[in-house]
């Protein structure tokens, strides 16, 4: 079979602190034959959706682990149709979701990251968030590791993020009284008019983050979901009531920093017998059937709004991606390569 263009997004160097749009470039004169070679195990696909996320900073660093490689193409979670496949699990034609490249189509060799997506009558960029990464880390991190009960009051920072919004609904679906913080007026419109929040509040209009929580949680905080760390979690430790639970999901203050900020007032961990885990979502896959049984119906009857933020083409996914960082994206930051 001939060779057909295939667009990419090409990691230039590696990365020091946050990504600029400058750090990737569009490589238009990139080829690829679309087809597989017989026996390679590897899957053939055609990217529809990508998916930028924070984590993909560390990713473009030298020191990590995992590490892009400079003048290859990025790569992150998506989803994609299947074109070819020398692997039993998947044949042509197969929707799935999982790691692929930032490029128009992909050989996928690691398809253990790679799923068949089952239900195709809910959008399919769904598979980049709330079907996808995002929701196993939101109900693992809430409603497993959290383990709420009704009446409980619940705090989620960096709130009108991916996975915030839905830890957000998953708390007043368990019948909790529920705030979120979030950068601008917008997301806090948006908590509380589309998401449900009983209240949220802008940190950056915030003098004192302890009073602002007092003000919101007079008699404490029972679960706080931390996307953010840093000032925030110094104020909400001063403000947990006895037993509370904490989820460390992110810690977004801190990725930049030279020189990381130490915590105070964890003493109040101790008096209060407050209990904080730390999430790694890839931990709880084998949950993913459970939590496809809860959400996919509170899709379909409408009781949970997920929002995104849709980039359209490749091009501009560096732009999108950058965009996280400065908090200019309002929900779930969505590229679309292709709509098959």
């Amino acid at each position: 079979m001939e060779q057909v263009n295939n667009k990419q997004i090409i990691l230039k160097n590696y990365v020091n602190g946050f990504p600029k749009e400058s750090d990737m470039l569009l490589n238009a004169s990139a080829t690829i034959r679309l087809s597989l070679p017989e026996g390679s195990n590897a899957v053939l696909v055609k990217n529809l959706y990508l998916s930028c996320d924070p984590y993909m900073q560390f990713r473009m660093r030298e020191s990590n682990a995992g590490s892009f490689t400079p003048g290859s193409p990025i790569q992150g979670f998506g989803v994609a149709k299947v074109l070819d496949s020398q692997h039993s699990n998947f044949k042509k034609g197969d929707l799935v979701w999982g790691l692929t490249g930032w490029e128009e189509y992909s050989v996928v060799y690691t398809v253990g990251f790679l799923f068949k997506i089952e239900h195709t009558d809910v959008p399919l960029s769904y598979y980049t968030g709330i079907l996808g990464m995002q929701g196993i880390t939101a109900y693992a991190g809430f409603n497993v590791i959290c383990a709420p009960k009704k009446g409980e009051c619940v705090f989620v920072s960096a709130a009108a993020g991916a996975v915030g919004q839905l830890v957000g609904q998953f708390a007043k679906l368990s019948g909790c009284y529920v705030v979120g913080s979030a950068g601008s007026k917008e997301k806090v419109d948006m908590l509380k008019n589309k998401c449900g929040f009983d209240e949220a509040f802008n940190y950056k209009e915030e003098q004192d983050l302890d009073a602002a929580l007092k003000r919101y949680f007079p008699n404490g905080i029972d679960i706080f979901f931390d996307n953010v760390g840093g000032k925030m979690l110094e104020a909400v430790l001063l403000n947990m009531r006895f037993n509370g639970r904490i989820t460390a999901c992110g810690m977004i203050s801190q990725y930049n920093l030279e020189q990381e900020e130490g915590v105070r007032n964890l003493y109040q961990i101790i008096v209060k017998g407050v209990q904080i885990q730390g999430l790694i979502a890839n931990n709880y896959l084998h949950m993913f059937p459970k939590y496809m049984e809860m959400i996919i119906p509170l899709i379909k009857q409408g009781k949970i709004c997920y929002m995104e933020d849709i980039a359209e083409g490749l091009e501009s996914a560096p732009a999108a991606l950058v965009g996280l960082f400065s908090g200019r994206n309002v929900g779930k930051q969505v590229v679309v390569v292709a709509r098959e």
